[in-house]
């Protein structure tokens, strides 16, 4: 629960009896890899904090996933439109390691908001962070070459190389898995 803390510490000094209300609400939940967070069709009824872990959004097909995101230790992991309309989900989110999770339920959230002074910026800074990692997926797919998109993960983000399974890393960038060793045959 420190990282937790500490995550909002550098954004927000949050007062003692906000933080009591706050982890008062958190629950700690440890997943085996390649358990399935939301299933598509569920409701989305948590917003997550990963302690320890990698996660992977996607949309199951019949042959092949097609993977759209990946959140890993300190950020925030949630079908977060589900979530915020608790409406079914489109999209499957399953843990890719074993994973330790920080909980936090629909109904926790809006509790918080009603009362605590920093509550909804901590809504408010979750939703920014989901946002930023898919806005600049969006557009990394719409400016860049599969193989920019690759040097780019492999320099922006090098955890994702060593922690994902490269059929995902694939698919996340757009391309097959044989045109990604291709590309990584080509740059190596």
């Amino acid at each position: 629960m420190y990282q937790v803390r500490e995550y909002f510490d550098n954004i927000i000094k949050m007062t003692n009896d906000d933080w009591i209300i706050f982890s008062s609400k958190l629950k700690k939940i440890e997943l085996k890899k390649r358990t399935a967070l939301v299933k598509v069709g569920a409701i989305e009824t948590h917003l997550n904090f990963i302690e320890k872990g990698s996660i992977r959004f996607f949309m199951p097909k019949e042959e092949n996933d097609i993977t759209f995101g990946f959140c890993f230790k300190g950020q925030f992991v949630s079908a977060y439109d589900s979530f915020l309309t608790q409406k079914p989900s489109t999209y499957q989110i399953e843990t890719l390691t074993d994973t330790l999770l920080w909980q936090l339920s629909y109904e926790d959230l809006q509790d918080i908001y009603k009362r605590t002074s920093v509550g909804h910026i901590i809504g408010r800074v979750a939703a920014e962070n989901l946002y930023l990692i898919k806005a600049k997926r969006e557009q990394s797919l719409l400016n860049d070459t599969a193989e920019e998109r690759y040097l780019k993960l492999f320099t922006e983000q090098p955890h994702l190389i060593k922690e994902i399974p490269l059929k995902y890393l694939a698919s996340y960038i757009g391309i097959t898995p044989q045109a990604l060793s291709r590309i990584r045959k080509r740059i190596s």
